[in-house]
């Protein structure tokens, strides 16, 4: 770790590193001037927190995974390309896999808050963001990047799979419980496998094909799938 340097922050990513513990409670001074906090990433109270500056070095950061892959990231560099202090990146994220798990989370869409009024309504708004997602260029990178790191970070891709891709998993989880429960759905329809043929049809479809969904995609895909375990079939 890098003297002087926040729990975690030694600006490169060690494989499948140790958890760094916070020693002190008290702030300590970056080196251009800002006083930090290593234990907490929220700016203290009378600071509010920028999010101008937030989404510049998360820019930054997804530039720079971009050119030089997740071993191509320094702090020293997502700060000069944000026009931000070090400091600034220390008080947000404990430490650089938090940084890159927010860079990768930023390149996703936000999903959605599901309506429960009809399921077939709210799979669709949902897989529609999913494969907006895998239509876009960054997705094929963020994949390959991620997908050849699982051996050398298995950490971070740990990690990247529960803060990231596991709550978006959940939003179309409780949609298909919530269509249980209202007896959209048949009551022995298999969540998970259900769960994983929606999402993976359309992921898979934008990971082997570079245009653009044909229009009516992602109806055709839910239509199937509730053809199988809905109590009505779809028209």
């Amino acid at each position: 770790m890098r003297a002087g340097a926040p729990g975690g922050w030694d600006c490169d990513v060690e494989p499948d590193p140790a958890d760094h513990a916070s020693t002190s409670d008290t702030a300590q001074t970056g080196s251009d001037g800002e006083d930090t906090d290593v234990k907490d990433t929220a700016r203290r109270p009378g600071r509010p927190r920028s999010e101008r500056a937030e989404q510049a070095i998360l820019q930054a950061t997804i530039d720079a995974i971009g050119e030089r892959g997740i071993d191509g990231v320094h702090c020293e560099d997502v700060a000069a390309r944000a026009g931000v202090g070090k400091a600034t990146l220390y008080r947000r994220w404990p430490g650089k896999e938090d940084l890159l798990i927010a860079a990768f989370a930023a390149m996703r869409r936000p999903l959605p808050t599901p309506r429960g009024e009809s399921a077939r309504e709210d799979l669709i708004a949902l897989l529609t963001v999913v494969a907006a997602d895998a239509d876009d260029p960054r997705y094929a990178q963020q994949y390959a990047l991620l997908h050849g790191a699982g051996e050398r970070y298995p950490r971070l891709v740990a990690r990247y799979k529960e803060r990231v891709v596991e709550p978006r998993r959940d939003l179309v989880r409780s949609v298909l419980r919530h269509g249980i429960e209202t007896g959209e759905l048949r009551p022995d329809a298999d969540v998970e496998v259900a769960m994983l043929l929606l999402t993976g049809a359309v992921m898979v479809r934008g990971k082997h094909d570079s245009s653009p969904a044909a229009p009516g995609f992602v109806e055709r895909a839910v239509d199937e799938l509730l053809r199988g375990i809905a109590t009505q079939q779809p028209s």
